[in-house]
């Protein structure tokens, strides 16, 4: 895998998430019922930001949890015998809240689904909204982001990589492509 080119630097992301918290607002009128879920891993520090900044634009911080999908990934088997387990923190009833679930990258829609399954288990929400970095396009399921970073249409043999100051120590969105 190498990295081929940066397509939004620190700055850029910044922008973009401005931009996402302001559409998210705009969707939403406000916070009253509003909660952001980060995805683990790469959405939940996603979802921290958005939240800052809907607070700073806002005055009122939007309610904030985080779901591990890795028991409803259709694809467990496959992955390896040990998967490695997130924490699931949702501090509020999932019941009549209206859930913005935040992740890095979207790209087939499995993650998305396999959340929203998780998200069923736990109640019912009154609305569901996907908020992504990047939509890379590719959608095996019939799934559509209602805020959307920036679209990157690519080939299969490339691929995102979000990098976040939590874990990577830089905001970065790259463009790789696969070593054959």
């Amino acid at each position: 895998m190498r990295i081929k080119s940066t397509l939004m630097d620190q700055d850029e992301m910044d922008r973009a998430l401005t931009r996402i918290a302001h559409e998210i607002l705009e969707k939403n009128r406000n916070t009253d019922n509003l909660v952001l879920v980060g995805i683990q891993r790469r959405g939940v520090p996603l979802a921290n930001i958005l939240a800052g900044k809907i607070e700073r634009i806002e005055g009122q911080r939007p309610l904030e949890g985080k779901l591990d999908i890795t028991f409803y990934r259709d694809d467990l088997s496959l992955l390896t015998e040990h998967p490695i387990v997130h924490s699931t923190n949702l501090p509020f009833d999932v019941n009549g809240k209206t859930i913005v679930l935040v992740d890095d990258v979207l790209f087939t829609g499995r993650t998305v689904r396999a959340a929203i399954e998780a998200l069923f288990d736990m109640g019912r929400a009154s609305s569901i909204q996907l908020a992504v970095m990047v939509d890379r396009g590719h959608r095996e399921l019939p799934l559509r982001p209602d805020f959307v970073g920036k679209n990157v249409p690519t080939s299969r043999k490339e691929f995102i990589k979000v990098s976040v100051q939590e874990f990577d120590g830089r905001n970065a969105v790259e463009l790789g492509e696969l070593e054959e």
